[in-house]
């Protein structure tokens, strides 16, 4: 998310908060899922639950936008919420390193919580993938409409939403 808001796309909820409430909202929330962590075993379901949360994040993107396949046949974004080609070298790694992380977590330490739970996650793609386009369609036209530091990169694009 701030790789997003500092390359000029947004991050999620900033059409609708604002860039200084999303980044304070996501500061909140990351903040208690890593006092969580600090916890026992009681907090592995609120963990599980944003472990799988972040897996379907990252399987949104790579489902919902333009991708190509590598040699290894993982696919790879070629663009991503107007970030642009010159940006998704940087931008696919921070994804494949988001969802590793998460898939390793919900393996290795949250091991009170069931495996379902984060795997439920996963049912949250499909809307993941709408809430994606609809919020990036948003963005545009805010880019045009009341342009920021935080949506600069997408006034770069070529008409109006």
């Amino acid at each position: 998310m701030v790789f997003e808001l500092g390359a000029g796309v947004g991050m999620p909820l900033v059409s609708i908060l604002g860039p200084y409430a999303a980044t304070g909202f996501w500061t909140i929330v990351t903040g208690g899922v890593w006092v969580a962590t600090a916890r026992d075993a009681s907090a592995d379901k609120l963990l599980a639950a944003a472990n799988g949360f972040g897996l379907a994040a990252v399987s949104a993107h790579l489902l919902g936008w333009p991708t190509r396949r590598t040699r290894t046949g993982l696919p790879w974004l070629e663009d991503c919420e107007g970030l642009g080609s010159q940006l998704m070298p940087f931008y696919n790694p921070i994804l494949y390193f988001s969802g590793a992380t998460g898939l390793l977590a919900i393996v290795r330490e949250n091991r009170t919580a069931r495996v379902r739970l984060p795997m439920a996650m996963l049912g949250l793609v499909p809307a993941l993938i709408a809430f994606q386009h609809w919020e990036h369609r948003r963005l545009r036209r805010q880019a045009h409409t009341r342009p920021g530091w935080w949506n600069r990169r997408l006034r770069r694009l070529t008409s109006t939403p």
